[in-house]
């Protein structure tokens, strides 16, 4: 029932009430909290444990954490992913995150992030299909709107990060059942 065509990736940030461990003060968001980064399918299935760091931490260096996690995942599961596309936002644009996903076998599909420059960078134009990044909204957003739905992930009450994670999986595991208890 996973289509893993093509997995969709991105992070969010919770807002932590009373502090605790593994948390960071965001300027951009203007919160103390901490960030995810988290794996769906195309039916909006997550399908790799989720990988936490604290709010001030850009999402771009966990990539290369994550990416082991999903193979591991897919190896035990019985799940090919050779060929299959991973689809991030631009935040991920860098040479050492298309490595890592090209050398495990998958094909990057990254907008190219300009990042403030005048001309254009020079090379080989990296392949991106922009229906792949639109499909990307109806899913792993999606589940982040689910996620959100468990009104205990809204805010971090847990001072331990572990209790908090582990009501994440939980949250994930619920929203992955809905999906096969239809069916």
């Amino acid at each position: 029932m996973l289509d893993i065509s093509v997995i969709h990736g991105d992070g969010t940030t919770t807002s932590a009430k009373k502090g605790g461990d593994n948390l960071g003060y965001s300027g951009h968001k203007h919160l103390k909290g901490d960030k995810v980064v988290a794996f769906c399918d195309r039916n909006c299935n997550v399908i790799a444990p989720f990988i936490a760091a604290p709010g001030n931490r850009n999402e771009s260096p966990l990539l290369p954490e994550a990416l082991p996690q999903v193979t591991r995942i897919a190896k035990q599961v019985g799940l090919d992913l050779s060929q299959t596309i991973v689809s991030l936002d631009r935040v991920y644009d860098s040479r050492a995150n298309r490595k890592a996903i090209f050398n495990r076998g998958m094909v990057p599909n990254i907008p190219a992030n300009p990042r403030g420059r005048k001309t254009p960078k020079r090379g080989r134009k990296p392949s991106f299909d922009s229906a792949i990044l639109q499909e990307r909204f109806r899913t792993i957003e999606r589940v982040f709107a689910w996620e959100d739905k468990f009104k205990r992930l809204l805010l971090r009450f847990e001072r331990i990060s572990g209790l908090h994670y582990a009501l994440k999986i939980l949250a994930y595991t619920m929203i992955n059942l809905r999906h096969f208890c239809q069916s």
